[in-house]
């Protein structure tokens, strides 16, 4: 059995990731900072539940922990849990998106290596976003164009680095991130563009990273068609 822990999981992108997963037979672990619903979508999927925030260092190092008595290792960890941050832009709004989208991936990333480690295929899949992409910022043709959200866009640039360079720091692990697409949930409702492809479909790719065999790319940043620039 494939066990798998996704952060952010009780809602959305997360939340249909699981739902996939679980389908494929791999043990799923729902991380929500909220327990009680974090509980309901665990329920709702037949998955197990554990809290974690991602903003906590102790939370972390707990979270982990139950997943290394109950299982003795992880296979593949999913960093899904963002925050799009409101539209202020000043030290206390950087530190707090930065510290869920950014800083959160090194806090999960260190506390699971170890159990990663014990995996015979150890995979990690980052939700970032081309948003915090120079090239598809500077592309009037790609709708990041048209993106205004410095916090979330720089926070996003610093997951996307991350991913490359824990590639290069553990080789023996796959590390890579996606763009999953303009996706419909709670993060992007208030937001001007309206619509958006549904969380089922964006969870497609996260999903295909989260199978790679042991000869699967690792460093890349790509959506549903392959690679990307960035």
């Amino acid at each position: 059995m494939t066990v798998t822990l996704i952060t952010g999981a009780n809602k959305g992108i997360g939340f249909e990731t699981a739902r996939q997963l679980l389908e494929l037979g791999h043990v799923v672990y729902i991380g929500a900072r909220d327990a009680e619903r974090g509980e309901k979508a665990a329920a709702a999927l037949g998955a197990r539940f554990v809290r974690l925030d991602v903003t906590d260092d102790a939370s972390v190092s707990d979270a982990l922990a139950t997943i290394d008595a109950a299982e003795g290792r992880l296979d593949v960890l999913v960093h899904n849990a963002g925050i799009l941050g409101d539209e202020v832009v000043d030290g206390p709004a950087a530190l707090r998106v930065f510290d869920t989208n950014a800083v959160g991936i090194v806090r999960v990333t260190e506390a699971a290596l170890p159990l990663l480690r014990r995996s015979p295929n150890p995979t990690v899949v980052t939700v970032s976003s081309s948003a915090g992409s120079f090239w598809a910022v500077n592309n009037p043709d790609r709708p990041e164009f048209h993106v205004r959200a410095a916090l979330y866009s720089a926070s996003k640039s610093a997951a996307t680095m991350l991913t490359v360079q824990y590639a290069k720091s553990q080789p023996d692990i796959k590390f890579n991130a996606l763009e999953p697409g303009f996706t419909a949930t709670d993060m992007t409702a208030g937001l001007p563009f309206g619509g958006g492809r549904s969380p089922e479909e964006s969870a497609r790719t996260v999903v295909r990273l989260a199978t790679l065999g042991p000869d699967g790319p690792t460093g890349t940043f790509q959506d549903e068609a392959g690679e990307l620039r960035w």
